[in-house]
C-alpha cells in the first residue's frame, strides 16, 4: 500500500481484556455474559465517553479504544480501574480487567485501525497485573505530571512480533498490588538493570558467637532482613537461595554485583551472648566498592525486631527508595513479640530449608514449629512452617501417614493466614496446597496475594507462571518464570523446567527442547525434564534422539511411569496434557 494512499494518524490506543474470562465462562456462561454487559454499560463505556474515546471494536472479552489525546487515554484507564477497585468490596460481578496503553502511528481503514501503535498496546495489556495498567515509555513521557498517579518502571521487555525492546511502566490501584507489577523477562545479562531500579543482595551474616549451634540465628537474621526488603516495591531483592551460595566464602562485592546483577550488597555479622546481641551491617556499592551506610547495634535480645526494622529502613533510605504507608506497616509487622517463639521458628525454618531433607529433619523442624506455637498461639509464621513441612511430606512420604499430609498442610496454612493475613510466605504455601488440590481459583487468589505483599517472592512468581501454563495461557506464564529466574539465579534449574513446559504447551517445541536440555545440563539426574524433552523431540520428528533421551531417563529411574506422571500434572485442559503423550507416541514411546 502506497504511503500517499494510506490514511495514517497518531493516536493513543487502550487495549483491555477480562482476567480469567475463559474460566468464568466455563463456570457460569450466562452469569459471566450478564456481568460483562453490566460492567460495560455502567463503568467502561461511560468512562470512554467522558474521556472522548472511541470504541473501535469488541473482541469477546477484549476491547480496543482510540483516543486523540494520550492524557485522555490514560485518565480513562485510571478511571476504569479505580472505579472497579472501589466497587470490588461491595460487588460480586467478578469482572477484573488488565489494560495496556500505547501512543503510536495507526493506519485507518474505515472504522477500524491497525498498525504498530495498535499491536504494541495489545502486547502491553497482558503485562499488566489484574486490575492494573501497563503503559509504554512514550506514554509515560508524554503525560509527564498531568496524571495524578505514580507509575513504576517495569524495565525493558520484548514482546511477540515487535522487533525492538519496549520500556514499560506499571500501576495498580492498591498500594500493595502495585508492587506485583514487574514480571520482567530476564535479559541475556542479569546485570542489565535500569539505573533507576535499585537492586540488592543480602549476603549471609557471619556468626561471630564462637558457637556453631548459633548458625541458625545469624542465618535467620539475614533471612528476615531479606524478607523485609523484598516487601519494598521499588527494590529488586535477590532471593535467599542465591545470596546464601556465598556463605562462608571470601568474596569481592564487585564480583557479587556482576554475578547477581545488583547495584548494592549488604553484609554483616551477628554475635549473640546470653541475652545480648551485637549486629554489624554495611551497605556497599558494587560498582565502586564504596560504603553507602554502616551501623553497629549492641542491644538486648528482646530488641532484635527493632534492630531488623531499623536496618531495613536505613537501607531503603540509603538507596533513595520511597516507602509507601502499607510497606512501612508490613516491615514493622513481625508477627510476634515473643523472642523465644521467634527463635524456635528460626530453628525450624533453618532445618526445613536446609540442604538435607529427610524424615529426621522433618521431625526436628515440625517440633520447633510446634514449640513456637505453644509459646505464642497467635504467631502465624510457624503454622505456615508446619504447612510447608507437611507439603514436603506429601511429596516425599516421610511420615507414617503421608496420605493425610496434604489435608494437614491445608489446615495449618489456613490457621497461619487466619492469624497473620499479611505474611506472603503463608499465602505462597496456600497457593502450593491449592496447586496440588487442582483448585485453580484459590491458587490464583493466594499467589496474587503473596505477590501483592512481596513482589520479589521468586517462588510465588514461578507459581504464578506455573498456574498460567497449566490453565492454558503459556505465553503469559513466561515473563513470570523469567522474573523468578532473575531474582533467584541459583535456583534456575527448577525454573528452567517450567520455562520449557510453558514453551511446550504453547507449541514452540524447539524452544522447549532447548530449555529442557539446559535443565538436564544443570541437573543431570533429572527424569522429569528428560520425559518432556523426549516428547518435544517426538513433536519435532527426531525419533532417534528422543529414544536416546528416553533410555537415559530409564537408566536414571527404571520405575518411571509416564501415565502416573501425566496424572500428577495439574493441567486444567486434558488436551494440554495429551500433547505430552502425543509427542512420545509419535516416536513409539514408551515402548
Amino acid at each position: 500500500m502506497d504511503d500517499e494512499q494510506t490514511n495514517r494518524r497518531l493516536a493513543a490506543i487502550l487495549a483491555a481484556d477480562v482476567v480469567g474470562y475463559s474460566r468464568m465462562m466455563a463456570a457460569d456462561e450466562d452469569g459471566t455474559l450478564a456481568a460483562l454487559k453490566r460492567h460495560r454499560e455502567t463503568a467502561f463505556d461511560p468512562a470512554v465517553e467522558r474521556h472522548h474515546g472511541r470504541i473501535v471494536k469488541l473482541i469477546g472479552d477484549g476491547t480496543l479504544v482510540e483516543f486523540a489525546s494520550v492524557v485522555d487515554a490514560l485518565k480513562c484507564a485510571l478511571a476504569i480501574q479505580q472505579a472497579a477497585h472501589g466497587e470490588e468490596k461491595n460487588s460480586a460481578s467478578g469482572i477484573v480487567l488488565r489494560i495496556g496503553v500505547n501512543l503510536g502511528d495507526v493506519i485507518v481503514d474505515g472504522d477500524d485501525i491497525y498498525g504498530d501503535g495498535v499491536n504494541v498496546a495489545a502486547r502491553l495489556e497482558p503485562l499488566a497485573e489484574p486490575g492494573g495498567i501497563c503503559i509504554a515509555s512514550i506514554v509515560n513521557e508524554s503525560v509527564g505530571t498531568r496524571i495524578d498517579a505514580t507509575f513504576r518502571d517495569g524495565g525493558e521487555v520484548r514482546v511477540k512480533n515487535i522487533d525492538r525492546p519496549i520500556r514499560v511502566w506499571k500501576w495498580h490501584p492498591s498500594a500493595d498490588a502495585a508492587r506485583t507489577a514487574a514480571p520482567r523477562p530476564q535479559t541475556s545479562d542479569p546485570g542489565e538493570q535500569p539505573a533507576e531500579s535499585p537492586s540488592i543482595a543480602v549476603l549471609p551474616f557471619d556468626n561471630m558467637s564462637g558457637d556453631p549451634e548459633q548458625e541458625y540465628f545469624s542465618n535467620g537474621i539475614t533471612e528476615d532482613i531479606i524478607t523485609d526488603l523484598s516487601k519494598v516495591g521499588g527494590l529488586l531483592v535477590i532471593a535467599r537461595n542465591s545470596s546464601f551460595t556465598y556463605k562462608g566464602k571470601s568474596v569481592d562485592v564487585r564480583t557479587v554485583g556482576r554475578e547477581l546483577g545488583v547495584t548494592s550488597v549488604l553484609e554483616g555479622s551477628v554475635r549473640r551472648a546470653g541475652d545480648r546481641v551485637r549486629i554489624t551491617a554495611q551497605l556497599i556499592d558494587t560498582t565502586t566498592a564504596g560504603h553507602l551506610w554502616a551501623e553497629r547495634y549492641d542491644r538486648d535480645l528482646t530488641d532484635i525486631f527493632a534492630v531488623q526494622d531499623d536496618v531495613t529502613r536505613q537501607i531503603v533510605d540509603a538507596l533513595k527508595v520511597t516507602l509507601t504507608p502499607s510497606e512501612m506497616a508490613r516491615i514493622a509487622d513481625t508477627g510476634t513479640t515473643n523472642v523465644e517463639a521467634h527463635d524456635y521458628f528460626l530453628r525450624g525454618r533453618e532445618l526445613m530449608f536446609g540442604l538435607i531433607r529427610d524424615r529426621e529433619i522433618f521431625d526436628h523442624a515440625t517440633a520447633c514449629f510446634r514449640r513456637a506455637i505453644e509459646l505464642d498461639p497467635n504467631y502465624g509464621a510457624p503454622y505456615a512452617g508446619l504447612a510447608m513441612a507437611y507439603m514436603l511430606d506429601h511429596q516425599n512420604r516421610w511420615s507414617e501417614s503421608p496420605e493425610t499430609s496434604l489435608d494437614r498442610a491445608d489446615r495449618f496454612v489456613r490457621d497461619a493466614i487466619e492469624r497473620e493475613d499479611k505474611d506472603p510466605f503463608a499465602h505462597y504455601v496456600a497457593a502450593v496446597v491449592a496447586m496440588f488440590q487442582k483448585d485453580y481459583d484459590r491458587w490464583a487468589d493466594e499467589v496474587d496475594r503473596a505477590l501483592a505483599l512481596n513482589p520479589n517472592h521468586a517462588l510465588a512468581l514461578n507459581a504464578r507462571g506455573i498456574l498460567l501454563l497449566y490453565t492454558g495461557e503459556p505465553a503469559k506464564a513466561i515473563p513470570y518464570i523469567e522474573r523468578a529466574m532473575r531474582l533467584d539465579p541459583a535456583f534456575q534449574s527448577q525454573f528452567i523446567h517450567f520455562l520449557g513446559t510453558a514453551h511446550f504447551v504453547g507449541g514452540d517445541y524447539e524452544a522447549a527442547a532447548a530449555s529442557f536440555r539446559d535443565r538436564i545440563a544443570k541437573t543431570p539426574s533429572t527424569d522429569l525434564s528428560r520425559a518432556f524433552l523426549a516428547s518435544a523431540l517426538g513433536h519435532l520428528n527426531r525419533p532417534e534422539e528422543a529414544r536416546r533421551i528416553w533410555r537415559e531417563l530409564k537408566d536414571i529411574n527404571p520405575e518411571y511411569s509416564h501415565p502416573e506422571h501425566v496424572d500428577r500434572l495439574p493441567f486444567r485442559d486434558p488436551a494440554d496434557a495429551e500433547k505430552f503423550t502425543d509427542g512420545l507416541r509419535k516416536v513409539g514411546l514408551p515402548d
